[in-house]
C-alpha cells in the first residue's frame, strides 16, 4: 500500500504547479484523498479533499477560487491543480487517504487517516 506525491517545486508568486498523488495497492475510491500541507515552522493543515464516493471537493478558504482537486480513477492518481500560487503557500504537501473528507478524532482536530504519501516541497518566492 502506498500514496506517492510528486510535482513539487519552485515557482514564482503567481505561478502554478500540479501535484499528483498516486496510489498502489488499494481502490482509490474506496477513499477521500486529501492534501495538507506544513509550512517550516507551522501547524499541519487540510488543504482540500476530494471524497470518493461522489467526488465531492472540499478546500480551505484560503485556497478556494486557486486550487482544483480532482481524481483519475482509472490512474489511480489524485491532483491538485495549484494556481495564482502566493508566498503563503510555501510548505511541504502530503496527500492522504481518508475515511471521509474531514474525518477526525473526536473531540480533536486530529485528522483520522488511513494511509500517509510523503511529501512533496512548493517553495513560492521571488
Amino acid at each position: 500500500v502506498q500514496l506517492q506525491a510528486s510535482g513539487g517545486g519552485w515557482v514564482q508568486p503567481g505561478g502554478s504547479l500540479r501535484l499528483s498523488c498516486a496510489s498502489s495497492g488499494f481502490a482509490l475510491d474506496d477513499y477521500a484523498i486529501s492534501w495538507f500541507r506544513q509550512a517550516p515552522g507551522g501547524e499541519r493543515e487540510a488543504v482540500s479533499c476530494i471524497s470518493g464516493s461522489d467526488s465531492n471537493t472540499y478546500y480551505r478558504d484560503d485556497v478556494k477560487g486557486r486550487f482544483t482537486i480532482s481524481r483519475d480513477n482509472a490512474k489511480k492518481t489524485v491532483y491538485l491543480q495549484m494556481d495564482s500560487l502566493s508566498i503563503g503557500d510555501t510548505a511541504i504537501y502530503y496527500c492522504a487517504a481518508q475515511p471521509v473528507c474531514g474525518a477526525a478524532k473526536a473531540g480533536t482536530h486530529e485528522p483520522v487517516v488511513n494511509y500517509w504519501g510523503k511529501g512533496t516541497l512548493v517553495t513560492v518566492s521571488s
